[in-house]
């Protein structure tokens, strides 16, 4: 079975992304498989995607609320989408690093 795993770290500020929303959209779906929101440590309480079947997936972070809620002024980023194809039986872990202005994305382990 598939897993994924995600945690945001927030470079502006130089500490992890604490209370962004997260959400994960099964291949061309409208309506989110999963949501979360980061904890403290920026990362989720639970996976995203447990026991999944593998295929497209779609995490849509909501960068620009975090940003807001922290005061930055007029963020340039809104939410980052980034794609992914998951094949059955692996662990995945996407972290993402954020600033307003720009971000990076891998596969972690």
């Amino acid at each position: 079975m598939t897993t994924l795993t995600t945690h945001v770290l927030d470079q502006h500020g130089g500490l992890p992304a604490a209370g962004m929303h997260i959400d994960l959209f099964a291949h061309e779906a409208t309506t989110p498989c999963a949501h979360g929101v980061t904890n403290r440590d920026g990362r989720l309480d639970a996976p995203l995607l447990e026991a999944g079947e593998g295929g497209h997936y779609t995490l849509r972070f909501h960068v620009r609320d975090y940003f807001l809620a922290r005061g930055v002024d007029s963020p340039f980023l809104d939410r980052v989408p980034v794609t992914v194809t998951l094949a059955y039986g692996q662990r995945y872990h996407v972290p993402l690093l954020i600033t307003p202005w720009a971000y990076s994305v891998y596969r972690g382990s």
